[in-house]
């Protein structure tokens, strides 16, 4: 069956820009996510006969050829009697997806997996650390096994793990959580690092891909050399188009960019990368979208994860008795450490920060990107507490941790808070021995999930951490239901005795 991918924007050309840009299907992700009935080829050709003709009508077209994604049946319904807890033990098997059939834009994988839910029909690859999380908590070591070896299997197959198992994300990835994914599943299982040391390898060649830097070419697909010399990644998408999934959105942003469209719709796709799609954090002037500039920016969080990756693939290569090789990726962790402090800590602010490198400053936004260096043990005891004083004066808040301090309308911005992020901080802060302050975070991000559970029967994806009610908005599409990271952190914090 033929494919709806990136190069399929071209195979269908005007056919693909016009349904998404009347968004004649209601959620740009829908027409990628169909499947065609027959060859891209011809539904391209009878389009271009019969689209001028008086009783032509696009959507009609479209669903006399393509087939709508399916929902999956299920008789599930939310009982609001039971706790949150025995609500997500039930909701794990209405979340899990059986191997995939090869069919319109999925990339079949081998094994069930987890969704997150609503509109996100696939697997996405940071969500799905912490849903193993809450995996972990119910006992289903058996799915993050299958995912597990899903993520392994895309290594081997694409190369490195894409944003999720859509032909449209290749081209990009995501927070490169794969190296704590193997790290949870050693702990559970008979499992060793070392069995999964080829695929910790090709993820981190695919991070550190560049060819000849210099000092007038100082940054290449996500590796940049510093002025010291020393090496950090930034997010990237190897696409300058608009993204399938969001083609109007992206199309109309362009329209009021200063910056090139294929500027504009790299540096869009570099912050889905990050998978703070989107935030403040990426743009130039912090109430302008158009004014993203993803690529320039050393992502505090993005190089902590890499650090992590770097500690791991030392302590596989010492299991495999490389003494040479584990000495080297310790000496590549350590001189990543030493350079996150170098350009991203503030000791003035006493908080950790993005570093714009084409600017050669530091960003001034405040974002929860800061808690990394504490998840990580990046931060040194000083920085911690400055930090964790930061966290409790601006960003605490009566459901949880806001993301950032701005409110802007984006998603990954003030009022709302993630799952994902508070895990982050949580952790981060009991490292560093600050309880008080992390089990005010526990408390209060798990009663708003308790909260809007009770009101609506409804894990989200994000909630409004500002707001009593906890009800979040903001972004390109409506908060989404499910929620995998939301159901794995919440689970993840009540089993935590902190």
């Amino acid at each position: 069956m033929p494919e709806i991918s990136h190069s399929s924007v071209h195979t269908l050309g005007q056919l693909f820009e016009e349904v998404q840009l009347q968004n004649i299907l209601g959620d740009g992700k829908t027409f990628p996510d169909c499947i065609p009935k027959r060859s891209l080829e011809e539904i391209n050709q009878d389009y271009l006969y019969q689209k001028d003709k008086a009783n032509f009508e696009l959507k009609k077209f479209v669903l006399d050829n393509f087939e709508l994604p399916k929902v999956p049946a299920t008789e599930y319904k939310s009982d609001t009697t039971k706790s949150a807890t025995e609500h997500i033990n039930a909701l794990w098997d209405v979340l899990k997806r059986l191997p995939d059939d090869a069919g319109g834009s999925i990339i079949p994988l081998p094994h069930p997996y987890i969704v997150p839910g609503g509109r996100f029909r696939e697997i996405y690859y940071w969500d799905s650390y912490f849903t193993m999380l809450g995996l972990k908590v119910s006992g289903r070591t058996d799915l993050i096994q299958n995912m597990v070896d899903n993520f392994a299997h895309l290594i081997d197959t694409v190369g490195y793990i894409p944003n999720g198992n859509r032909t449209y994300y290749l081209g990009r990835s995501q927070p490169p959580f794969f190296s704590l994914m193997v790290k949870l599943l050693v702990d559970l299982t008979k499992n060793t690092l070392t069995h999964y040391l080829p695929h910790l390898e090709k993820e981190y060649k695919c991070w550190m891909r560049c060819e000849n830097l210099s000092e007038k070419n100082n940054a290449q697909h996500r590796v940049v050399r510093m002025p010291d010399g020393s090496l950090l990644n930034r997010y990237w998408d190897e696409h300058a188009t608009p993204r399938p999934e969001s083609f109007k959105e992206d199309v109309e942003l362009a329209h009021h960019a200063i910056q090139k469209p294929e500027s504009l719709y790299r540096n869009i796709r570099a912050a889905a990368e990050s998978g703070w799609d989107f935030s403040s954090r990426w743009f130039k002037e912090e109430n302008s979208f158009a004014t993203i500039h993803t690529t320039e920016i050393i992502p505090v969080d993005l190089n902590c994860l890499l650090y992590h990756l770097e500690v791991v693939l030392a302590d596989a290569f010492l299991e495999l008795g490389n003494n040479a090789e584990s000495m080297r990726f310790q000496n590549l962790s350590e001189a990543r450490k030493e350079a996150i402090i170098k350009y991203c800590w503030n000791e003035d602010q006493g908080f950790f920060f993005d570093y714009d490198f084409v600017a050669q400053k530091q960003k001034q936004s405040f974002t929860l990107a800061a808690a990394f260096p504490l998840f990580f043990h990046v931060a040194t005891h000083e920085q911690a507490k400055t930090v964790q004083r930061i966290l409790k004066d601006k960003f605490l808040k009566p459901g949880g941790l806001t993301t950032t301090l701005l409110h802007s309308g984006q998603q990954w911005d003030a009022p709302n808070g993630w799952a994902p992020l508070q895990w982050i901080a949580y952790r981060g802060l009991l490292n560093y021995g600050m309880k008080d302050l992390a089990n005010h975070i526990k408390l209060y991000w798990t009663n708003v999930n308790s909260k809007v559970y009770k009101n609506t029967g409804k894990m989200t994806e994000k909630y409004d951490v500002w707001n009593k009610d906890g009800n979040a908005s903001g972004g390109e599409y409506p908060n989404q239901d499910g929620f995998g990271w939301t159901n794995g952190v919440f689970l993840a914090m009540n089993k935590m005795d902190s």
